[in-house]
């Protein structure tokens, strides 16, 4: 299935049906009067998150969804039947946003989860609603109200605990690999990678998600190489696994430019922890492993960690540092939510 995560959609819900002019006249029939009834109301556009999808891909070749139109009113007070309502399926993390892309409508991060989009519109009144003492035989019923008409954009943006960031050919994907059941693409080529993949990893009992996206380049916050539009895909996550070439000439220039993409971008991925690893170590002499890492450090003033995705050198101990960054930002959540809960409940 082709990975796509963005689209965008236009959406009317429909029209409420019309009120009826009716009059009851039949013979035997003491009483006559007014009888038309109601009209429906018009079908609504909802958007629901549901489990088992992971693209947008079927926004991809329908771009236009409609709501049924209420029925009108009939003789004999009978009302009309409601429009069917349009339900928008859209996988678990999906952003949506109206038309000028910056005016966030919805945040979807549950599954279950269902918003409105647009609201049907009412259905009008027959003439039996406007009956009264001084005017016993009204004329007259009201029309449906129109529905709603507007553009929205769906953006996905993957539910993952931590995020792997590089240069293309930084290892990235044979990373995810041997720490996980995912089978991306590899190749000694670079942008093997041009779509974002996730992987469950396991480690000491502990489980968690791992998203891999494309390698990104000096100049990608201006659109070079693929851009940076897949960093949106770490804006969920709680920390980030920044993979360095061991094997490039300046591991310092690969660093400075991999953070300067993340500082162009923004959106709070500059804060986020992260863990630097020098990968490749398998293809580094001891000298080499030494050189590059004391590189790193100065550039970083981080701890740097040499790994090796083939051999799993330094693998687990990664594995394990994140894990336990993820279940610390877990466990801070639910306090907060426990301590949100508690403020809700408190009444002076």
């Amino acid at each position: 299935m082709k990975f796509l995560d963005q689209a965008k959609i236009h959406i009317r819900s429909g029209n409420g049906g019309a009120g009826a002019v009716s009059f009851r006249r039949e013979k035997f029939i003491e009483f006559g009067g007014p009888d038309g009834g109601d009209g429906g109301r018009g079908g609504s556009v909802i958007a629901e998150c549901v489990e088992g999808l992971n693209t947008l891909i079927d926004y991809r070749f329908q771009q236009h969804f409609k709501a049924k139109t209420g029925m009108h009113g009939m003789g004999k007070n009978r009302s009309g039947a409601n429009g069917a309502d349009v339900v928008l399926k859209v996988p678990v993390g999906t952003q949506i946003f109206e038309e000028d892309e910056e005016t966030l409508i919805a945040d979807m991060t549950k599954a279950g989860e269902r918003v409105l989009l647009a609201k049907g519109g009412n259905g009008g009144f027959g003439n039996a609603y406007f009956k009264s003492s001084t005017n016993q035989a009204p004329r007259r019923a009201n029309p449906g109200l129109e529905g709603e008409e507007k553009t929205v954009v769906l953006r996905l943006k993957l539910i993952a605990d931590a995020g792997l960031v590089g240069l293309p050919n930084a290892g990235k994907s044979t990373f995810l690999a041997s720490v996980s059941a995912a089978k991306p693409k590899i190749a000694d080529y670079p942008f093997t990678t041009l779509a974002p993949g996730l992987g469950v990893v396991t480690i000491d009992a502990r489980t968690f998600v791992l998203a891999d996206i494309p390698g990104l380049i000096e100049g990608a916050h201006e659109g070079a190489g693929l851009g940076d539009r897949f960093l949106g895909h770490l804006e969920r996550c709680n920390i980030l696994i920044h993979l360095i070439d061991g094997t490039a000439e300046d591991v310092g220039e690969a660093y400075r430019v991999i953070r300067g993409e993340i500082e162009a971008y923004g959106a709070g991925l500059e804060d986020k922890p992260e863990i630097l690893c020098l990968n490749k170590a398998d293809a580094l002499t001891p000298e080499e492993r030494e050189e590059k890492t004391a590189i790193l450090a100065e550039e970083s003033g981080a701890q740097v960690r040499v790994i090796s995705g083939v051999s799993g050198e330094g693998v687990t101990d990664v594995l394990r540092l994140v894990a336990s960054e993820i279940a610390a930002k877990r466990q801070e959540e639910k306090a907060e939510a426990a301590e949100g809960e508690e403020d809700e409940g408190w009444r002076p």
